[in-house]
């Protein structure tokens, strides 16, 4: 059943939000202070290529205080936008009850990303 609704993801969207993640890291990686930012967007990248079956969990010996502040720099930067929005498509999915499945995925998304430091895929 993970495997069906992991083609269906990339098939209805999964894939072109995993592009964006990538694209952006990428631009990130450009300079030297966005590499852990970019990073954390290759982690959430991968992460929306296969959501069902994975989960974003803390690392060991985390939170720490590198990734508490990480994630602060993230939260004040701008980056909870991206929560809203996989809030918002997980809220429009949730209307039907077919669409439920793909909405839960958006909010496992939403909470990944709005604090990603400290986080790995499982």
């Amino acid at each position: 059943m993970k495997g069906i609704g992991n083609i269906l993801w990339l098939l209805f969207g999964g894939l072109l939000v995993a592009v964006i993640y990538y694209l952006v890291g990428l631009v990130l990686c450009i300079t030297i202070i966005g590499i852990p930012f970019g990073i954390q967007l290759f982690k959430l990248g991968t992460y929306a290529l296969w959501p069902f079956g994975h989960d974003l969990v803390n690392g060991p010996d985390e939170p720490g205080c590198l990734s508490v502040v990480m994630n602060l720099i993230w939260v004040l930067l701008g980056w909870w936008e991206i929560a809203l929005i996989h809030l918002v498509c997980g809220l429009l999915l949730c209307i039907t009850l077919v669409g439920i499945p793909w909405g839960f995925q958006h909010f496992k998304m939403a909470l990944a990303s709005i604090f990603p430091f400290g986080k790995e895929i499982r």
